[in-house]
């Protein structure tokens, strides 16, 4: 039975990866009155005068909703919302496995911003946070926007920020290994949907020099005719020379190439136009940009995938447990830039200098300081944004 015959088996098997289990006994007429009728009416009535409460009475705390319409399911494309169900509930076990959290998917049959956005807020005081998951660009940007508007929980949507925030913490151990100095460096990538804006977004936050994104028509420049609205809002910020051209003319003499695109669109004569000791992060799955053998035989120093046969896997398993635990934890309303900032940093921390090497940059995600170092990350600027109220 190959992995493919397999999979179908045990889903089959499993009749689904989740379940429900109550926390309280109820085995007899006094503890069955303590958790429903008439003694749950005391939780209801406190919470009533103060909804912050149902972090005290209920699972609010520890409750996170997985959300997706079906559009952007892993590389599988607009798959629709029942089909996009297993990848929901893997991860919500997920959620389980590495933070011990309770997620719920919720899988919305409509391609209608405004209303996957009321559902989603209408629905909201029955959760901690909110995981957006599996939505198209440039939707996506609009939804997330204003859902983080109106909610009084975190809402984040993982394919872009958890994405940029594992990217990011494996460039910064990259630039340790081949001796880059971060400030003046060119990134190229790949890839101008959600991923490549939030990872766009996040490498300049840090610092790493000077950012050109190329979509499927090209390079984003400021004006250029086939910008969406949101690449638009990038051109601004990016790629400052106007260069116009292809990938192929964008890598010239860049330090990093971050493929978050198509599968084999990256030569090697492309790996060897960059500048030396190039940092190859190629994330499409399940084929990448260019194979890992492929790039370093054409002079990549550091090669990362999304895959978990090669080294330096990006996987977003990596982040957003620890992200939603320190939140969550935290009781924080909002997952800002610097709690995304200090998640990479964190991430990036798990791994000792003196152990840092071209195929070690990133940590393995069953590493238990993982979770712990990016909650606790998170939870110290959940308390910065408290003081600053």
């Amino acid at each position: 039975m190959d992995k493919k015959e397999l999979a179908l088996a045990k889903h089959a098997e499993w009749k689904g990866k989740l379940s429900i289990e109550t926390k309280a006994p109820i085995t007899n007429k006094e503890e069955l009155a303590i958790a429903y009728t008439p003694g749950v009416a005391e939780p209801c009535l406190a919470i009533e005068k103060d909804e912050s409460l149902a972090y005290t009475y209920t699972g609010k705390g520890n409750t996170v909703a997985v959300i997706t319409d079906g559009t952007a399911v892993l590389g599988l494309g607009d798959i629709g919302p029942a089909a996009g169900m297993p990848v929901m509930e893997g991860k919500c076990a997920l959620f389980k496995a590495f933070a011990d959290i309770d997620a719920i998917p919720i899988c919305i049959d409509s391609k209608d911003p405004q209303v996957i956005i009321d559902t989603v807020y209408n629905i909201s005081k029955s959760f901690g946070g909110i995981n957006l998951e599996d939505i198209s660009a440039p939707r996506c940007f609009e939804i997330e926007r204003t859902l983080i508007e109106k909610c009084d929980i975190p809402v984040f949507h993982d394919d872009q920020h958890g994405t940029a925030i594992i990217t990011s913490a494996g460039l910064l151990n990259a630039c340790k290994v081949t001796g880059k100095k971060m400030g003046n460096l060119k990134i190229v990538i790949s890839g101008a949907g959600s991923a490549g804006i939030s990872i766009a977004k996040m490498v300049m936050r840090l610092g790493f020099g000077e950012v050109i994104l190329c979509g499927s028509k090209g390079t984003i420049y400021d004006g250029a005719p086939y910008n969406n609205p949101e690449q638009q809002k990038m051109a601004q910020i990016t790629n400052r020379k106007k260069l116009v051209g292809s990938l192929a003319d964008a890598m010239k003499g860049a330090d990093i190439l971050i493929g978050v695109s198509k599968p084999g669109i990256v030569t090697q004569d492309m790996i060897r136009s960059m500048a030396e000791d190039p940092i190859v992060f190629v994330m499409s799955n399940p084929v990448p940009e260019i194979m890992p053998d492929l790039a370093k035989a054409a002079g990549a120093a550091v090669v990362g995938t999304g895959r978990s046969d090669f080294p330096n896997q990006v996987n977003n398993v990596i982040a957003f447990p620890g992200i939603f635990r320190g939140a969550l934890d935290g009781r924080a309303r909002k997952i800002t830039e610097e709690m995304k900032e200090a998640a990479a940093r964190a991430i990036a921390s798990v791994i000792p200098e003196e152990e840092l090497t071209a195929d070690y940059v990133l940590p393995d995600p069953f590493n238990p300081l993982i979770v712990e170092k990016i909650a606790a990350a998170v939870m110290a600027e959940a308390a910065k944004e408290k003081e600053a109220e």
